[in-house]
């Protein structure tokens, strides 16, 4: 009787030590976080049937607080409740992951084979867009020639209401494509550079040989197939080189309007203007800059607009966005309202075209691979605009 006491008392010590060790390690990695536990009901062990214990996992939770210093500047008060929240939690980068998918890319070492990796982000309750995604363009089993992998990138609803039975959603959706990355957070506009930001993080840990990411919005139409030969033109040595390319926008600044959804108030930056970015609909880069993205990152104070956050990124490393005439964000402009703006022989030389509703996306994914499709002249129609 004596001996079981003690090896309970020592099992009990081994597993404080444990969760002690493994504290003060993370302490050093991720501030930001803290190991919680959560008890389970209590259990037997076969070997001391008079033992009763209660069984734990351990979980990762944010301990950032909010920073209400910031109510002491000029203004606060008459700031929308968003702005408001923005600037109390900007300090926080780090949020535990809910739900994760460690091995999309085969893991470190083997993720030198993922040719394209699509980064999307999706609002947790996006069930529609991310299953046609997964039907079309971003199918991970129809480019036999180039590994293509696809994670989805969300958060968690602002409603505490749907909060339970979404998250069920994304488990599901993960248990059967393994295609979801969730982070603890309010899935809202202002926080898309957050998944920006952790994005960054979860390939440098996870997939950091993917040799090219497209990082986009749900509601996107990509031609991949136009995408991977553009890719492959920029050579063997294309991934190790700086590409970071989408529709380019400069010459523009902060809205302070405050019933624009960009509303960008003084409170959060003086600037008068932003500088040269990529609208984040859609965007090309290589792992080159993908990785130097993330480490500068870490020195660049959050800013609500996700895109406009990356230009600062490139700024900061003396880096520059491009333009491609296929990537766009802004939707197609075809030169007279006699003709039809959804006609596939506009889209069939596109890389990416943003604002694309589900049943869109399929349509426009089969007609661009019809083999009769005949569109005549209307090649160098697109080129014209």
């Amino acid at each position: 009787m004596k001996r079981k006491y003690l090896t309970v008392e020592s099992f009990a010590l081994l597993f404080v030590g444990i969760f002690c060790l493994v504290f003060l390690m993370h302490q050093d990695q991720d501030p930001d976080l803290l190991l919680f536990e959560i008890k389970e009901p209590s259990f037997g062990l076969e070997d001391f049937p008079n033992a009763q214990f209660q069984e734990t996992k351990m979980e990762w939770v944010s301990r950032c607080k909010e920073n209400n210093t910031v109510e002491m500047i000029v203004g606060f008060s008459s700031l929308p409740s968003h702005i408001k929240n923005f600037l109390k939690y900007r300090h926080c980068r780090n949020f535990p992951l809910i739900i994760d998918s460690p091995n999309k890319c085969g893991g470190p070492t083997k993720s030198k084979e993922v040719f394209l990796l699509f980064a999307i982000k999706s609002s947790p309750w996006n069930y529609e867009r991310r299953a046609i995604i997964r039907q079309t363009w971003g199918s991970e089993e129809i480019y036999k020639t180039v590994k293509i992998r696809r994670i989805f990138i969300s958060g968690t609803p602002e409603n505490e209401k749907e909060v339970e039975r979404i998250n069920q959603l994304l488990k599901i959706e993960n248990q059967t494509y393994g295609d979801i990355l969730q982070w603890d957070f309010k899935d809202t506009f202002f926080n898309l550079t957050l998944k920006q930001l952790l994005i960054h993080q979860w390939l440098e840990i996870n997939c950091p040989g993917a040799n090219f990411i497209f990082n986009g919005d749900d509601d996107i139409f990509v031609n991949t197939f136009n995408v991977i030969t553009y890719l492959r033109g920029q050579g063997d040595d294309g991934v190790d080189r700086h590409l970071f390319v989408g529709e380019l926008i400069t010459n523009v600044g902060p809205i302070r309007e405050s019933g624009s959804k960009y509303y960008v108030p003084e409170q959060i930056t003086t600037s008068k203007s932003y500088p040269r970015y990529c609208g984040g609909g859609g965007i090309l880069m290589s792992r080159y800059t993908c990785s130097l993205i993330y480490n500068v990152s870490k020195t660049i104070t959050l800013f609500p607009i996700d895109d406009v956050y990356l230009g600062m990124c490139l700024e900061k490393a003396g880096l520059a966005p491009a333009s491609h005439m296929g990537m766009r964000t802004s939707g197609v402009r075809v030169p007279s309202t006699k003709l039809d703006s959804f006609d596939p022989c506009y889209f069939r030389e596109l890389l990416m075209v943003h604002r694309f509703v589900p049943y869109e996306i399929l349509v426009m994914w089969k007609a661009i691979q019809d083999t009769k499709l005949d569109c005549g002249q209307k090649h160098s129609v697109y080129l014209g605009i």
